[in-house]
């Protein structure tokens, strides 16, 4: 195992040690373990193969190897309702919650299927190059946090995520050499939640097991930041009638753009974009 701190939920100190290894002093990044049971490990594979075939039948190969985005479900709750499920699940709140606030909204969710030899980099897979999740230095402000779910196991032989140690909220770009000698895997069970500031690079390892590593990437922004897809449009009225009201205002609900004047003067109870939400 890496030596990145993990952290049970079943410690009284879980979420204020989260909340010291994301800040200015920490690594940037921690592992909650035992978030998600054998049973929810086992069904979210099932289901991130399904989301992925759905988007993949939908856009096709040739859109995804132009993005370099072989196995990257976009969307995955937008395919398989069962993706919607992870907005309710207490640590993720409360992370949520301390970090970008209750009014953070979910700026991406998306599901990983890295296959084995995939993530080298001269295969031109985006994931597998260094980056940050959030390319913006805001001088220390805090303003997207991830949590990604492990639906695998995480082994660097396996493509484990790699991070750059106390590398966020910093000014500074490493060089691909100083990320490749300086990197380590974040190796976690199955049914961990892997936490880190957004502004931490990190670039998926290359799997060169005989195994699919299976994970689920959620990033949580404050909530005037614009998400990667309107959420609300994409999954529809009737889906979102049927949620709990948190996971409506995750998915932006109550951050929407008004698109007339009749909109933009209706009571407050009716607006889209509501007031007090950052």
């Amino acid at each position: 195992m890496s030596a990145i701190t993990t952290v049970g939920t079943q410690e009284d100190c879980w979420l204020s040690t989260v909340l010291e290894a994301l800040g200015p002093k920490g690594p940037g990044v921690i592992v909650v373990e035992e978030v998600l049971n054998a049973t929810d490990v086992s069904v979210g594979q099932q289901e991130l193969e399904a989301a992925f075939a759905a988007m993949r039948s939908e856009v096709g190969d040739a859109r995804l190897r132009v993005a370099g985005e072989h196995g990257v479900a976009r969307i995955p709750m937008g395919y398989r309702p069962w993706f919607l499920g992870l907005f309710a699940i207490d640590q993720v709140l409360a992370v949520v919650d301390r970090t970008v606030g209750d009014t953070a909204i979910c700026h991406l969710q998306n599901g990983f299927l890295q296959r084995p030899d995939i993530g080298d980099p001269k295969e031109g897979i985006f994931q597998a190059t260094p980056h940050r999740d959030f390319p913006r230095y805001l001088s220390g402000y805090v303003a997207s946090v991830n949590t990604l779910f492990a639906l695998s196991e995480f082994a660097e032989e396996r493509g484990a995520t790699r991070v750059l140690l106390g590398s966020h909220q910093s000014d500074q770009s490493p060089n691909r050499e100083e990320f490749l000698l300086e990197s380590v895997p974040v190796e976690c069970r199955p049914g961990s939640m892997v936490v880190f500031d957004s502004t931490l690079w990190h670039s998926a390892g290359e799997n060169r097991s005989d195994d699919t590593r299976y994970a689920v990437n959620h990033q949580w922004t404050k909530s005037f930041i614009k998400q990667q897809i309107d959420y609300v449009r994409a999954l529809g009225d009737e889906v979102l009638a049927d949620l709990p009201e948190r996971t409506r205002q995750l998915l932006g609900w109550y951050t929407r753009v008004v698109t007339s004047v009749d909109e933009f003067y209706r009571p407050p109870s009716e607006r889209l974009y509501r007031s007090g939400q950052g």
